[in-house]
């Protein structure tokens, strides 16, 4: 499960890092061709920027629900679970003779 959602982490933040990189070509050519000042490319570029930064944080949202769902659906264990019952086999290891 961890590395599915990894997989899906990485695609999100690859995505995000395509645009940013198109984002900058487009507003440099604007810039260039006299449509707008550099100070409103940079002052554009990080409303860009702060809003790919809100929409990752609600994919993170996202993904997290849906493996909450997945977990609730499908009964899977989570990593707390596992550690509390290995802590109860080592309790009940100990009592054995």
């Amino acid at each position: 499960m961890k590395s599915l959602f990894d997989r899906m982490f990485t695609l999100g933040l690859g995505a995000i890092t395509v645009t940013k990189e198109r984002a900058e070509l487009f507003f440099d050519e604007m810039v260039e061709r006299g449509e707008i000042s550099r100070e409103e490319a940079k002052q554009t570029m990080d409303e860009v920027m702060q809003k790919g930064k809100e929409q990752q944080e609600e994919f993170r949202k996202m993904i997290r629900e849906e493996m909450e769902n997945w977990k609730n659906t499908f009964g899977f264990a989570t990593k707390a679970d596992i550690d509390k019952l290995n802590e109860r086999i080592k309790d009940l290891e100990s009592k054995l003779p």
